[in-house]
């Protein structure tokens, strides 16, 4: 085991905390949720940093398994991710209102490409949609997704190419 030490938490904020603060906004839609659940993810890596094994995984495996666990956690408490969609589509609609006139039309069309994002997202199995999430929101690898959710990669690299393919389609 090699734990992490005080400097080397706060040199890893630095590198990973905007890439999970991404994944965990992409993942849920809603960026104060987003806010808090890194919150929650660094909060328990300080809590578990002298555990942390690099012989094991990454530190930016380690700290998106920390950070996927505080989603799910979230998501039991809360019952579903379509709630969480819901609301993040609402805030997005009350933002829009408080526009300038010539902003109207922008603000509108804002609303209406992600809402036809979000149905396209909804659309998809919760294994695709959190596929997506960590490679586009997270910006991981295709490799590093796969070790994270414990999978073999072509499972991975399939099931992003399909939801990629479901989303063009719904999309277009």
């Amino acid at each position: 085991m090699s734990p992490i030490g005080p400097d080397a938490f706060e040199r890893l904020y630095a590198e990973h905390a905007q890439a999970l603060y991404g994944f965990l906004s992409y993942r849920t839609n809603d960026r104060v949720l987003a806010e808090d659940l890194l919150a929650d993810t660094f909060e328990r890596a300080l809590r578990a940093r002298r555990g942390f094994d690099r012989r094991k995984a990454s530190e930016k495996t380690w700290l998106y398994a920390i950070a996927f666990n505080c989603l799910r956690d979230h998501l039991r408490r809360k019952g579903s991710e379509q709630r969480a969609l819901a609301q993040a589509a609402v805030e997005v609609a009350v933002g829009a209102r408080g526009q300038g006139a010539g902003d109207d039309e922008r603000a509108f069309e804002h609303v209406l490409e992600r809402d036809r994002l979000q149905t396209a997202l909804a659309a998809l199995g919760d294994a695709e949609r959190e596929a997506i999430a960590l490679r586009f929101g997270a910006e991981m690898t295709v490799p590093e997704i796969a070790k994270l959710v414990k999978e073999p990669l072509s499972t991975v690299e399939g099931r992003v190419y399909k939801a990629l393919r479901k989303l063009r389609d719904a999309i277009d």
